[in-house]
């Protein structure tokens, strides 16, 4: 692929997602794509796989081709497979195998060799589930393996990887890394990758290309150049790269976790499902929430710990077992959250779904951020504003206000996701994946903010992958994983409850934390 001076605005945007881009990348070369939250690297990889024309409302600069034609040529076709940073927003079919044959079907590629491409895809990225299942019944991490094994059936010329792994287990990441290893190994691909934490690739690529904020290249050579010299780590760093063995610094300095307050919701042999007649995916799970805690909620990619964090939040009714707000929580309000109104659910627990578009409401960010304070009714519409614009600073928001929410990038929308939440001051704060797509510097931003949070008495619930971030936060860690929900391995649990029966399970591995 070649660039030269090239950019694209997105329709309904003032400025250039990409601008002043030169940069050519020669066949079978491996380069892992750099940049600050919201430098352009996705909109680069759209580019390149034809999904960006001017059907699209946007305005493109100077040149991009791809074997000597533009990307979006139809002579082009079938050269690019990319898999985007949210996975369900490509997943066309409803069972897992068709959605694996659909792209190398559509490449008209040998009926007799589309199936063993299926298996062998699936059996690449550890995707275990019958080639019959439902996927809309597959968690965030599955969706994200049912993606990549979707692109690699096809055997692409070019493989673009934007965040592949930000969603999947330690264990995950890399059986994910192995498996595209073992592709382009096999195949000779080009690949382009789009990842934050650069130590999971940096052994893999043999170029990193580092893209600067205000366009162009900020940095490009091997990895021990670009990542090892100091003069490059002192500029990537101040660019927001996250950089091996360097910790992003706080704004705030040390902090002291605030004692534990009034207790909040409590969970008694919670059962949850992701549906209501489907099968409960976690059982016999004992929680108690108070006021200026943090707990982290880890475990395997299908453990149900987004289905959980959904249940606690009021949005799916538990399958068995009890789910109690205390009066500290629930007011004048009914003890059980599934059974509040929206209205209710506003300022008392504030929900951030793994996927960020799903809970875009306005057209703008502004809008976005004040839709919940104004739905509370409880301060002026100048209050409100000034809350909005506060945030917007924070989380580096401030030059978005005008954009539609959905042509931020993957970063900026869980920003934008989480702020919407932290607008309405709720008592309780459940965060799926809350650092997906995040810079260092707006990592430690958002770290900053919760531990605010928690200090004004807010409690804080994280589904996460992100050691260190349950470690910033001081979080008590609980595991899901074999349907149970428990103590993290050398992580004591204050006040632990006696172990109780599971659905089916015998005796269940469950710890009720108070902190």
């Amino acid at each position: 692929m070649a660039a030269q001076g090239w950019g694209w605005r997105h329709g309904g945007r003032t400025g250039p997602a990409v601008s002043g881009l030169d940069l050519a990348i020669s066949p079978g070369e491996r380069v892992l794509l750099l940049g600050a939250s919201g430098a352009g690297k996705s909109t680069l990889l759209h580019a390149l796989a034809g999904v960006l024309g001017p059907d699209t409302g946007g305005e493109e600069h100077g040149t991009l081709t791809l074997d000597g034609v533009h990307p979006a040529d139809p002579a082009a076709r079938g050269r690019t497979g990319l898999v985007l940073q949210d996975p369900e927003s490509q997943t066309v079919l409803s069972r897992v195998g068709d959605e694996v044959a659909f792209g190398a079907e559509n490449l008209a590629v040998p009926a007799e060799e589309i199936w063993p491409r299926v298996r062998s895809a699936l059996a690449d990225v550890g995707l275990e589930v019958p080639l019959d299942r439902s996927t809309a019944a597959l968690s965030g991490g599955q969706k994200q393996r049912l993606a990549l094994a979707s692109v690699m059936a096809m055997e692409p010329g070019l493989l673009l990887l934007d965040e592949p792994t930000a969603n999947l287990d330690p264990d995950g990441v890399g059986e994910i890394r192995d498996a595209v290893t073992r592709v382009l190994d096999r195949t000779g691909a080009t690949l382009i990758v789009v990842e934050h934490r650069v130590d999971v690739w940096a052994g893999v690529v043999d170029r990193v290309v580092v893209l600067a904020a205000g366009g162009g290249v900020l940095a490009d050579g091997p990895p021990e150049q670009v990542l090892g010299d100091p003069g490059h780590r002192s500029t990537l760093a101040e660019s927001g790269v996250w950089l091996p063995g360097t910790a992003p610094e706080i704004p705030g300095g040390p902090w002291t976790p605030p004692a534990a307050g009034p207790l909040l919701l409590e969970a008694r042999g919670l059962a949850v499902a992701r549906s209501g007649r489907g099968p409960a995916v976690l059982s016999g799970a004992d929680l108690a929430l108070a006021a200026g805690t943090a707990v982290g909620i880890t475990g395997p990619n299908g453990a149900g710990k987004s289905t959980l964090a959904l249940t606690l939040g009021g949005l799916l009714r538990p399958r068995k077992g009890t789910l109690a707000a205390a009066p500290a929580l629930a007011g004048t309000a009914r003890p059980e959250p599934g059974r509040w109104t929206s209205a209710q659910l506003v300022g008392r627990i504030g929900t951030v779904f793994q996927e960020p578009e799903h809970q875009f409401l306005t057209n703008t960010v502004r809008d976005e951020l004040a839709f919940g304070p104004r739905r509370l009714k409880q301060d002026t519409d100048g209050q409100v504003l000034a809350k909005v614009q506060l945030l917007a600073e924070r989380l580096r928001l401030d030059g978005l206000l005008e954009a539609n929410p959905f042509t931020l990038s993957g970063g900026e929308k869980r920003r934008l996701s989480v702020a919407t939440m932290l607008a309405t001051e709720p008592s309780i704060l459940l965060l799926d994946e809350p650092t997906f797509g995040q810079d260092a510097r707006t990592w430690a931003e958002l770290v900053a903010l919760l531990r605010g949070q928690l200090a004004e008495g807010c409690c804080v619930v994280s589904v996460t992958h992100d050691a260190e971030f349950i470690e910033a936060l001081a979080s008590r860690n609980l595991r899901a994983a074999d349907g149970v929900l428990a103590a993290a391995a050398g992580t004591p649990a204050d006040g632990a409850a006696p172990a109780g029966p599971a659905d089916g399970a015998g005796t269940a591995r469950n710890a009720q934390v108070r902190q």
